[in-house]
């Protein structure tokens, strides 16, 4: 079943188009991260979804009913939908129970749903407690409760983590994706950050320029980009001129398996992890190594003087200035040449 659909949604602002023509369909219970650079419109379709913003053209639909079109539009209250802002938003003169409250119709079993919430978040004995009294991930755990109160049929996060230092928004991403799997929550967050959209979304849908350019999988989306600026946008990837004749392509690296066959001259992306890397005195270059800890990044000089980078786990038998041969691990995707 479809918890939102969009269809040719489109916002201008005066000669700027935000979002061109976008359709797209969340499924109930999907995880669906929209990932693009900024000024690509993502936070705009966010927007629109919940309300904020009305659409020129197109039309939305949440949970089976039309909510926007041009010239009519439910208000936000009335969307049945959840909403989670960057800087929490939390009402800093109510306490923890009263946040997650706001909005709740008054009744019957109010203050048991409010501690059943507290406890999925796992927060039950911060009832009482003030949101200044609260860590950063604590505040983002309310906020999260109190979108989730008023059982939306979707739940909106504009950029949740950014505003966290970056042990704590690993930690967070984790978090609060377990608690919208186990409230069995359909969500849409906006993010620029390529690995927190791979590692925690169920589909990636790619923004550029106001357009969505992909919809995929996490996996989908990183080892078959639709474009060139898709592949270099998530993740890295070394991009190397060369020519295909059906299945295979030649290149500076040798003779490359192509997942899609392609004929011409082509531009083949190659992530670096996908470069195995051994000692040959009649190799190349290493000119510079990237160590990180858990892996390290290596910069090396073709025959051709095309610079190509290989990510390795931590090999202290590498060093600038030796020579190595180089093999391609899988398959690479190839894409018209200019």
């Amino acid at each position: 079943m479809t918890a939102i659909a969009c269809t040719d949604l489109t916002r201008r602002f005066g000669a700027l188009c935000a979002v061109d023509a976008v359709s797209l369909q969340v499924g109930r219970g999907e995880f669906i991260a929209l990932l693009g650079p900024s000024g690509c419109g993502k936070t705009t379709l966010l927007r629109l979804l919940a309300g904020f913003e009305a659409p020129d053209h197109g039309q939305i639909v949440i949970d089976g009913t039309v909510v926007a079109r041009p010239g009519a539009s439910v208000p936000p209250e009335r969307r049945r939908i959840g909403m989670v802002f960057q800087e929490h938003a939390l009402f800093p003169h109510l306490d923890v129970a009263d946040n997650v409250a706001y909005g709740v119709p008054r009744g019957v079993g109010r203050a048991a749903w409010v501690r059943e919430l507290l406890a999925l978040v796992g927060l039950p004995e911060c009832a009482r407690r003030m949101p200044h009294q609260l860590s950063g991930g604590q505040q983002q755990r309310v906020a999260l409760a109190r979108a989730l109160a008023v059982r939306p049929a979707a739940i909106l996060l504009d950029e949740p983590f950014s505003n966290l230092d970056a042990g704590l928004r690993a930690e967070m991403r984790t978090e609060v994706c377990d608690i919208l799997r186990r409230a069995a929550a359909t969500a849409c967050f906006v993010t620029h950050d390529q690995e927190e959209a791979l590692s925690i979304a169920d589909t990636v849908a790619v923004m550029r320029h106001g357009r969505i350019e992909q919809v995929g999988t996490p996996h989908e989306v990183y080892t078959r980009p639709a474009s060139r600026e898709i592949a270099r946008f998530i993740g890295e990837a070394n991009l190397l001129r060369g020519r295909a004749d059906g299945p295979v392509a030649h290149c500076a690296l040798g003779a490359l398996p192509l997942l899609v066959p392609m004929h011409g001259a082509v531009d083949l992306m190659i992530r670096p992890e996908m470069i195995d890397v051994h000692h040959d005195d009649a190799g190349v270059m290493i000119e510079q190594i990237s160590f990180f800890g858990h892996d390290q990044l290596i910069r090396l000089r073709l025959a051709d003087a095309t610079t190509v980078r290989a990510r390795t786990l931590p090999r202290p038998d590498l060093r600038p200035g030796m020579r190595v041969a180089l093999r391609v691990s899988d398959p690479v995707m190839a894409y018209a040449a200019d």
